[in-house]
C-alpha cells in the first residue's frame, strides 16, 4: 500500500531568465516598507535594479552580507540582531545555499523568543515569521524551495539541520541567469550537491512516486548538463537545465529528504570546513556502491536517467550508474580521495562517530549504516 505523503511548497515559485522583474512587481503589491536583504558581496549587484525600483517606490532597504560559506549559530545570532535593529518587515535572501538557509532562519525567528540552540531537529519551530523570499544564485542546494536549514554548531563542531514547515519561503524566484557568473569550481560542487539530493531522494527508504517525478527528472537534467555548465559557464541552456534540476532536488527535501551521503558529509564540513557540495560529491559514488544491493532496481533507474546504456540485468545497470557518477565527478574536477582534501586517515573513526549522530538522515538510507560501515566508507576514499 502506498504510504501517505505531505508535500509543502512555497506559495509561489517563479522560474526563468529575468524573473527578478516579477519579484519587483510582486513585492510592491504586498505593501511592505522595510526590506532586509541577506546576500554576499560577489552577487549583491544582481539586486541593483530591484533596489532602484523599490527605493523609488518608498521602500527602505538594508543589506547584510557578513555571511560565512558555512554559517554558524553565531552567524545567525548576528544576522537576526541586525534585522531586528533595522526593524525589517520583510526579508529577501539572494545568494547560495548558506545565504538562503540563514535567510529562512532569520525571517522565521525574527520576532521569536525561541533560542536557536533548541531548534535542531524536525518540527520544533513554534510559528511563522515575517514574509520572505529566496533567490538562488547557485544551482545546487535547492534551499529556495525546501523546509530545511543547516547551521554549524560550534559547540559540537558539527553541521546540524533545522526542519520546519515554517522555513518554507513565501516565494522563490529562480533566475538561471544569476548562475552565469558562478566559477566552474562552485558550479561543479553545487551541481553535484543537487544531483545527490535527487539520487538520495529517489533511492531512499521513504521514496514516493509523487517525489520520484521530481527526483528522476532532476537526475536527467543535471547529469546531462553539469559538465557543459562547468566547461562553458556562459552556456545558458546548460545553466538553465542544471538550475531546474537543482530546484527539483530542493522539492524532494521536504517530503523525502536525503540519506547517508549527507550524514557522512556533515562531519567533513563541521570539522574541516569542506564545502557542502564537495563533501557530498566525493562521498556519493562510495555510498551508492554500498547501497546498490538494498534497492537495485531504483539504482538501475538512476543509471538510465543518467543516460547509461542498460546492462544484462539491474545489478549491472546500477553498477554502470555508479561508474558514470565517478566519471562525471572526475570530469568536473571533484577529487577522488579524502587525502586530496588534507584529511588524515587517522581521523576516520572520529568522523564516523560524528556521522552516526545524524540519525535524522541515516534512518532514510535504504541500507542500515553501522559505525563500522561508516568507517569502511570513509576508508574507501583513501
Amino acid at each position: 500500500m502506498m504510504r501517505n505523503i505531505t508535500i509543502l511548497q512555497p506559495k509561489k515559485i517563479v522560474f526563468g531568465n529575468g524573473c527578478i522583474k516579477i519579484f519587483q512587481e510582486d513585492y510592491l503589491k504586498l505593501g511592505y516598507k522595510k526590506l532586509f536583504v541577506l546576500t554576499a558581496p560577489p552577487v549583491r549587484g544582481l539586486f541593483a535594479d530591484s533596489e532602484q525600483v523599490l527605493r523609488s517606490a518608498g521602500v527602505e532597504i538594508a543589506y547584510y552580507d557578513d555571511i560565512n560559506a558555512e554559517p554558524t549559530v553565531t552567524d545567525f545570532r548576528k544576522a537576526v540582531a541586525a534585522a531586528r535593529d533595522f526593524g525589517a518587515d520583510s526579508i529577501v535572501g539572494l545568494g547560495g545555499g548558506s545565504v538562503l538557509d540563514l535567510t529562512k532562519l532569520v525571517a522565521t525567528l525574527l520576532h521569536s523568543s525561541q533560542d536557536i540552540s533548541t531548534l535542531f531537529g524536525t518540527g520544533l519551530i513554534a510559528g511563522r515569521g515575517v514574509w520572505f523570499a529566496c533567490m538562488p544564485t547557485t544551482a545546487g542546494t535547492g534551499s529556495e524551495v525546501s523546509p530545511n536549514a543547516i547551521l554549524l554548531d560550534e559547540a559540537d563542531r558539527l553541521k546540524k539541520g533545522i526542519v520546519s514547515e515554517y522555513l518554507i519561503t513565501d516565494a522563490a524566484y529562480a533566475d538561471p541567469l544569476f548562475t552565469l557568473s558562478v566559477p566552474p569550481r562552485v558550479t561543479a560542487d553545487t551541481g553535484m550537491d543537487a544531483l545527490t539530493h535527487c539520487i538520495e531522494a529517489f533511492t531512499n527508504k521513504f521514496a514516493h512516486p509523487m517525489v520520484d517525478i521530481y527526483a528522476e527528472e532532476g537526475i536527467r537534467l543535471i547529469s546531462a548538463n553539469l559538465q557543459k555548465a562547468v566547461e562553458d559557464p556562459h552556456n545558458e541552456e546548460a545553466r538553465q537545465a542544471v538550475a531546474l534540476g537543482s530546484l527539483y532536488g530542493g522539492l524532494c527535501l521536504g517530503p523525502v529528504n536525503t540519506a547517508a551521503v549527507h550524514a557522512l558529509s556533515y562531519p567533513l564540513g563541521g570539522e574541516y570546513h569542506i564545502p557542502h557540495g564537495l563533501s557530498n560529491a566525493i562521498l556519493l559514488p562510495s555510498v551508492m556502491r554500498f547501497n546498490c544491493d538494498a534497492n537495485v532496481s531504483k539504482y538501475a533507474r538512476v543509471a538510465v536517467a543518467c543516460g547509461v546504456e542498460p546492462g544484462a540485468d539491474d545489478r549491472e545497470t546500477a553498477q554502470r550508474g555508479v561508474e558514470f557518477i565517478e566519471a562525471l565527478s572526475r570530469a568536473v574536477g571533484i577529487p577522488a580521495k579524502l587525502t586530496d582534501l588534507n584529511i588524515p586517515q587517522e581521523e576516520v573513526p572520529h568522523l564516523a562517530e560524528a556521522a552516526m549522530l545524524v540519525q535524522r538522515l541515516l534512518r532514510n538510507n535504504p541500507r542500515e549504516v553501522t559505525l563500522q560501515d561508516a568507517i569502511d566508507i570513509y576508508n574507501s576514499l583513501y
